[in-house]
């Protein structure tokens, strides 16, 4: 997580923070359009190295990697708390659960996969990694991935500027405006820790995968009232703010390439589990 600074003290961690949690869904149609999907190696790869085919999406929203999984031959329960991304995700065909994982009921299912894509930091980490466990069939796998979404520092240090100013009381005010690589390498360390301490998985691996993508000035303004800094704030906070980005990515032509970094954090259950 960002260091924070002296005027801003260290959050509650994220899987309590309920109400941010769940505000993604106040346009689920823009975050379906907007969001990116995730690589097509890391959907092969998980799907290649796990022994079935049925998947449990963790927090699936509006089905971006559920309807992936999908598409390279798995059978997808999504488990999502916000009704309103649930519905989204139904209407392309996928059966959706509206529960937190946590208090999700199984009712006596089990799964070769269990993901989280962009989704495990709402979680419990303690709670969801030993849940995981019990969830997934011998050797089937965990696999908890993210995208790391940071612009050029042409792009966000216009936004981080504008967000101190009209939201001074915002818990992202006190963070940078560009986080380095090894915070995020952090977080999803301590999701590999958390697995090691259920005692029910095999030693967990960390993968990696770099792309690029081009946007747009629209489609860049598309996506940032998805991210989680600007879901709750008031129409006329999000408009100054998307004004002086606007700004921002005209000054650099109309459009950049975003370099994208996708972790994640996967674990085969161990066979000696019970």
């Amino acid at each position: 997580m960002p260091t924070l600074s002296r005027e801003h003290p260290e959050p509650a961690p994220l899987h309590r923070a309920r109400q941010m949690a769940e505000s993604f869904g106040t346009d689920a149609p823009g975050y379906d359009r907007a969001r990116p999907a995730y690589p097509d190696a890391l959907i092969t790869r998980v799907v290649e190295e796990s022994p079935g085919p049925g998947v449990l999406d963790v927090g699936c929203g509006t089905g971006i990697a559920a309807r992936q999984f999908r598409a390279a031959g798995c059978t997808v329960l999504g488990v999502e708390p916000d009704p309103r991304m649930a519905d989204f995700a139904r209407a392309s065909g996928l059966r959706v659960d509206v529960s937190t994982f946590e208090e999700w009921d199984p009712a006596g299912r089990t799964f070769d996969i269990v993901t989280a894509a962009q989704s495990w930091h709402w979680v419990d980490p303690a709670a969801g990694a030993a849940k995981a466990a019990r969830l997934l069939r011998p050797h089937g796998r965990l696999a908890a991935f993210g995208h790391v979404i940071e612009p050029p520092a042409e792009v966000a240090e216009p936004m981080t500027a504008a967000l101190r100013r009209v939201a001074p009381d915002s818990p992202f005010t006190g963070q940078p405006a560009r986080r380095p690589l090894e915070m995020y390498r952090a977080g999803y360390a301590k999701i590999a820790d958390h697995l090691r301490e259920t005692g029910r998985f095999d030693e967990p691996s960390q993968w990696q995968f770099d792309w690029e993508r081009d946007y747009t000035r629209d489609e860049w303004l598309a996506l940032l009232p998805t991210t989680g800094a600007l879901t709750r704030l008031r129409r006329d906070q999000l408009a100054e703010i998307l004004a002086e980005v606007g700004r921002a990515v005209d000054a650099l032509g109309g459009a950049f390439t975003m370099h994208y970094t996708t972790l994640a954090t996967t674990a085969v259950r161990s066979s000696a589990a019970r």
